[in-house]
């Protein structure tokens, strides 16, 4: 509300300023025209009074000739409309100023910047973008154009030419462009996939390795392919080195290295690597996975006493959940009711948990995205951990 009313307070002043100083302007060139500002500055007041305020807002944008005194506060006017998601008139107030003759090239890329903005607000991406990539040829507001233009790229899926300004801006967000083109190297790669283009997909890979050759997101994608072609040997060692690469995704690797396993016979191998990574992560998951193998090579009761004792070691609500469904079996009578309730009860801790969350802006959700849908950011989407997470 004080900014509402600020603007009131504003446009009729901006207004008036703004006839009195085109005015001055005619005075000294011996011109002077029939005075308006009575009737006018009198029409918007009552139309303001009246709660007409789109018709208040007509009148003293009007009366606000353009000159060099008064092209900050047409901007100005422009932000605040667009601000307030009032894009209609934002976009009539800054194309009334690239109209003009007058501008000096520096006031007319200030209109252009704005009006770019006002166009990216309205979604109007093709317009924003034309200005935007005038701005560039003009090698001006470079700083403020170019992650315009990215978000714009991003938001269309345009990943070729969100690559190409990317390369330009070295930094993207507070992260290295490095590694947010083998990002966008890995969108299209996934895209070639979905085509059932194997063959591009890898020599995109290839690209993203070259950007970042510590990309985890690579790696994943390339031992999919491998799997996707039969070859089980090659897509093991790829999710190994995600899994060095970024322990974080142990958990999205798990279940496709153990199908792996399955398909070669080495089920030894996966019980090795499982008790290795147990030792150097500390979430739930590959602990989950080694009890059921122990479970299917056992029983219920040593697979219950081997999640017992890491439970220790990491609390987790899903690790009890899985002792509790392991317990039932050897139980009954009241001890077996007891279970039932707690069971009950970490079923309902459970539902509806997220189970990712964005390091940076805190984004929650059920779903690994690779770039946060809340603050945009690449890489930032983790699992949760503790008690009621990972």
């Amino acid at each position: 509300m004080v900014i509402v009313d600020l603007l009131w307070l504003l446009l009729p002043v901006a207004a008036v300023s703004g006839w009195f100083a085109g005015r001055r302007n005619q005075a000294r060139t011996g011109s002077c025209p029939d005075s308006i500002l009575g009737s006018e500055y009198i029409k918007g007041l009552n139309y303001l009074l009246n709660e007409q305020q789109d018709k208040a807002i007509d009148v003293f944008i009007r009366m606000l000739e353009v000159n060099s005194d008064t092209v900050e506060t047409h901007l100005a006017l422009g932000n605040l409309f667009r601000k307030r998601g009032e894009v209609d008139r934002a976009i009539r107030i800054h194309q009334n100023l690239i109209a003009r003759d007058s501008l000096s090239d520096e006031q007319r890329n200030d209109a252009l910047l704005e009006l770019g903005q006002d166009y990216m607000k309205a979604g109007l991406f093709d317009r924003a973008e034309g200005l935007f990539n005038e701005l560039i040829e003009n090698n001006v507001h470079l700083s403020s154009v170019l992650p315009l233009l990215l978000d714009i790229y991003q938001q269309e899926k345009d990943w070729l030419n969100a690559i190409r300004i990317a390369r330009q801006m070295g930094i993207v967000g507070g992260q290295q462009a490095r590694s947010i083109i083998a990002q966008f190297y890995c969108e299209l790669a996934e895209n070639a996939r979905a085509r059932d283009n194997l063959e591009e997909a890898c020599r995109l890979l290839e690209e993203a390795g070259d950007y970042d050759p510590y990309c985890a997101r690579a790696r994943l994608i390339r031992a999919g392919i491998a799997r996707q072609q039969g070859e089980y040997q090659a897509a093991l060692a790829a999710y190994e080195q995600v899994g060095e690469r970024d322990i974080e995704l142990l958990p999205e690797i798990l279940d496709d290295m153990q199908a792996c396993h399955a398909a070669l016979g080495t089920q030894p191998v996966m019980i090795d690597y499982l008790y290795k990574v147990i030792s150097q992560y500390t979430g739930i998951s590959p602990v989950l996975m080694l009890a059921d193998i122990i479970r299917h090579e056992n029983d219920d009761r040593a697979a219950a006493e081997f999640i017992s004792g890491e439970l220790g070691k990491r609390p987790s609500v899903r690790g009890l959940s899985r002792f509790i469904d392991l317990s039932l079996a050897n139980s009954e009578g009241g001890a077996r009711e007891n279970l039932l309730i707690l069971k009950n009860m970490t079923d309902k801790l459970l539902e509806n948990k997220p189970v990712y969350k964005c390091h940076d802006c805190g984004f929650c959700g059920k779903t690994l995205h690779w770039q946060c849908p809340g603050c945009k950011h690449w890489n930032t989407v983790k699992p949760i951990y503790g008690v009621e997470g990972e």
